[in-house]
């Protein structure tokens, strides 16, 4: 299985929502993201649910500004 498979399938979490927008990210920007931008994406995908939820879908900040751009990034991800 590939980088990318699994990553896929670690996209897949409890909320269909967060299944849509990660995964949008993944097919649309990984293969071209830089080492830090896929780090963490990475971190993104430790997370619990309802704390990825809260950056991706209500909009909360983290406390790393390099993060809240790649979370930036996969909210337009879903929006283009």
């Amino acid at each position: 299985m590939g980088e990318v498979s699994r990553l896929r399938w670690r996209c897949r979490r409890g909320m269909k929502e967060l299944d849509v927008v990660l995964t949008a990210w993944l097919d649309r920007h990984y293969d071209s993201a830089s080492e830090a931008e896929r780090a963490h994406f990475l971190e993104l995908l430790d997370m619990d649910d309802p704390d990825l939820a809260g950056l991706l879908l209500a909009g909360q900040s983290s406390d790393n500004p390099e993060r809240d751009r790649v979370v930036q990034s996969i909210r337009s991800a879903v929006a283009s």
